[in-house]
């Protein structure tokens, strides 16, 4: 989180000594998570509260670049899918998520305060993202990444997955700007990730016996939670057997509302110079 946060004021600096025409503003709105345990309906049960800070430099009418620090929360749980053989694995997770992001906007029409106040855009760039998996098990949380409940490590298995990655957001929106100074816009913001384990899901079920041996019991009881749902029943032990799809990694999505605050410029007349409203 420190590394993010340096990062995020480093690359604000040169905006502010140089940029004619700045906003910073908030993003409310909500987080969703697309995965193993998502259950393919309408996410309602997945979705989050989102929120989070902006920093944009307009460098013309058609073409502006924001750095952004956005919040949230996943979860997923195979209780809320309508499969009844995907309710049958029993697992669950929920993640807090934090994202910093460097995102170029394409305004269509062209946009500023002045005469051109309202566009659609679209947007893609880059974004580093923090995640960490948890779950319950007998009344305990539990941060899954260090159970290796895939068998991460063994050979033949997946090394254990990083808990930062990078994703490429893109997606479209609207803003208007309802005075000299103050816009609002809605965007929906589709993020591609190079990883299968925000959810802590994604290959095969590993030989309990092997888990075991590899890390602990809570590791395998946590791998395969299907003897959950069977009062008094020996765990279950499926080794190669399914336990969520490798061939598709994990997606999130934003989608919210920005407010944010023109930081227009001097020089004898509001249109050109540097800034003069902080």
């Amino acid at each position: 989180m420190k590394f993010l946060k340096i990062i995020f004021f480093l690359f604000l600096i040169p905006f502010s000594l140089s940029a004619q025409h700045l906003e910073g503003g908030i993003f409310l709105g909500s987080s969703t998570y697309y995965g193993d345990l998502d259950p393919g309906d309408l996410h309602l049960d997945g979705t989050h509260f989102g929120y989070g800070l902006m920093l944009k430099y307009n460098v013309n009418d058609y073409v502006s670049i924001r750095g952004s620090v956005l919040r949230g929360q996943f979860s997923g749980d195979d209780a809320r899918n309508s499969d009844e053989s995907i309710q049958q694995r029993n697992l669950s997770f929920r993640s807090s998520v934090t994202e910093f992001s460097v995102i170029p906007e394409f305004n269509i029409l062209g946009f500023n305060p002045y005469d051109r106040i309202f566009s659609p855009y679209v947007f893609g760039g880059i974004a580093v993202f923090r995640f960490n998996p948890e779950a319950d098990l007998d009344g305990q949380t539990y941060k899954l990444q260090p159970y290796t409940t895939e068998g991460q490590g063994l050979p033949g298995r997946p090394t254990r997955y990083d808990l930062t990655e990078f994703a490429v957001p893109f997606g479209a929106g609207i803003k208007l700007s309802f005075t000299e100074y103050w816009n609002i816009s809605f965007e929906i913001g589709y993020r591609v990730t190079f990883t299968d384990y925000i959810d802590d899901v994604s290959t095969t079920y590993v030989d309990r016996d092997e888990l075991i041996a590899w890390n602990s019991e809570i590791s395998a009881d946590l791998a395969n939670k299907t003897s959950e749902l069977t009062p008094n029943s020996d765990p279950v032990n499926i080794p190669g057997a399914p336990r969520g799809n490798p061939n598709k990694n994990d997606r999130y999505v934003f989608t919210g509302v920005s407010i944010t605050y023109n930081f227009l410029d001097g020089f004898g007349s509001k249109r050109y110079g540097c800034p003069t409203n902080f």
